[in-house]
Formats: structure tokens, C-alpha cells, sequence
């Protein structure tokens, strides 16, 4: 953590609970407002590719190596990519993936912040880039404008083993740790309760379904509900269709 920035500190709680107030401001807006509110679904793309690609810009002005060791293969970087999917066309499949990636994801980044010799530029990038995801998958949900479908657990859970598998290729051929597959950060992190390599990696597999169960119950309530009126519905339809 750079000078002044300590994990739990002002700054750092003050960090946290901006990002879900930025989330609840913009819900906020789109359900009151009288028109077309598809520019901030456009901004926060754009905002997200901002961040997402001044990382790199500013590693190869720094002239640092580029590959193998700066990809975009971290789990939050393929969440940024799915996250401007989905703000763009609202696909359901898309959210029911980076729903939970973003929240559990990035919400533990933010918890825990994995900076190493930060500079000012990289830790604002670093809780840009993070809060951004959190706050977007939040406003999607919170603005009504899309939601995880019974059953995404699965497919979130599906979909990160398959994209770990691909990275854990990728980290074996060319000696990288992406998704700290082959050892933990050097900095504290949940993975540290969590036992040594490989058994951390089975771990992160049980929490991961635990965290994504937790994300699931605020909408399973209102799935239900949806469902019912649904039923509902079609019921009066019908019924009035007899008549």
C-alpha cells in the first residue's frame, strides 16, 4: 500500500463505501429519470476501458516487458471485458457470469488490496479499475436492468473453471501467476488462511461457491417474486381470454 493508504484506514474505508454509494447514486437516476438512459450504461463502459487500458498504456511507456507478464489475463481483467458486454447488449448469459465475478472478485481486491510497489498513478488505476467493476454489476442489478438467473451459479462457477484452466496453462508454459495459480501475492490476502500451494487453489474453489450462494440470495427473493407474477399473470390472461 502506498504512503497514507493504509488497509482498513480512513482513505481505505472511505474507498469502500464510496463505491456502492456511486452504484445506489446512478440506480438512483435511472429509475427517475423521464427519458432514455442508456448514456450511462455508455459512460461506465467507456470508463471501464479507460481504466482498464491506462494500465497497460502506462506499463509500456515505463518500457516494461509486455508478455508474458503484463496480459490482461487476471480474473478481473476478462471481468472488465464480459462487464462492457453486458452493459452494452444486456445479454442475461453474459451477467449471469461477471455478476459474480465482479462482486466476489474485485470486491475482495478492493478488501485486500495486491499492489507492490505502487506509484500514485497505479493505486488510483488499481481502486478505479476495481471499484468500477463492483459498482457497475451493482447499478445493473439496483437500476433493474439485469439480474442473475436461477441456475447461474453454475454457469459462473463452469466459466471460471474453464478460464482458470486456460490460465493455468498459460502460467506453466511461461512461469507467470496469474490468478496466483502457481503462489499466494506477497501481500495479505484471504489466500493466507486458505493453506499452502496447491491445496489453496481447492480451497478458493468451495469459497467461491460460498460467496456466489451469498450474491445469489439478495435476488433469489425477487426472482421468486418475478416468477409468481409471472404466473399471475398468465392466469388473469387466461381467465379473461375464457370469458
Amino acid at each position: 500500500m502506498p504512503a497514507g493508504l493504509h488497509i482498513f484506514g480512513l482513505v481505505h474505508l472511505a474507498i469502500l463505501v464510496t463505491v456502492p454509494a456511486i452504484a445506489a447514486l446512478l440506480a438512483f437516476l435511472h429509475r427517475n429519470a423521464s427519458h432514455s438512459v442508456i448514456g450511462i450504461r455508455v459512460g461506465l463502459a467507456i470508463l471501464i476501458a479507460i481504466a482498464e487500458i491506462s494500465y497497460y498504456v502506462s506499463s509500456a511507456i515505463q518500457h516494461l516487458k509486455m508478455f508474458p507478464g503484463h496480459v490482461p489475463l487476471e480474473l478481473c481483467d476478462f471481468s472488465n471485458f464480459l462487464l462492457i458486454a453486458a452493459l452494452l447488449s444486456l445479454r442475461p448469459l453474459i451477467f449471469d457470469v461477471v455478476y459474480y465475478w465482479a462482486l466476489a472478485g474485485a470486491s475482495m481486491s478492493l478488501l485486500t488490496p495486491d499492489m507492490v510497489n505502487p506509484t500514485r498513478f497505479t493505486t488510483i488505476q488499481y481502486f478505479a479499475d476495481h471499484g468500477l467493476l463492483v459498482a457497475t454489476a451493482l447499478y445493473l442489478v439496483w437500476s433493474g436492468l439485469a439480474r442473475p438467473r436461477p441456475g447461474s451459479i453454475h454457469r459462473s462457477i463452469l466459466a471460471l473453471n474453464l478460464f482458470a484452466a486456460v490460465v493455468g496453462l498459460f502460467d506453466y508454459f511461461f512461469g507467470t501467476n496469474y490468478m496466483f495459480l502457481r503462489a499466494k501475492p506477497p501481500t495479505a490476502s484471504l489466500l493466507d488462511v486458505l493453506g499452502h500451494w496447491p491445496w489453496y487453489i481447492f480451497a478458493c474453489e468451495a469459497v467461491a461457491y460460498g460467496l456466489f450462494f451469498l450474491l445469489y440470495l439478495p435476488v433469489r427473493q425477487t426472482n421468486s417474486r418475478n416468477a409468481v407474477a409471472e404466473i399471475d399473470s398468465d392466469a388473469v390472461v387466461q381467465t379473461q381470454t375464457s370469458d
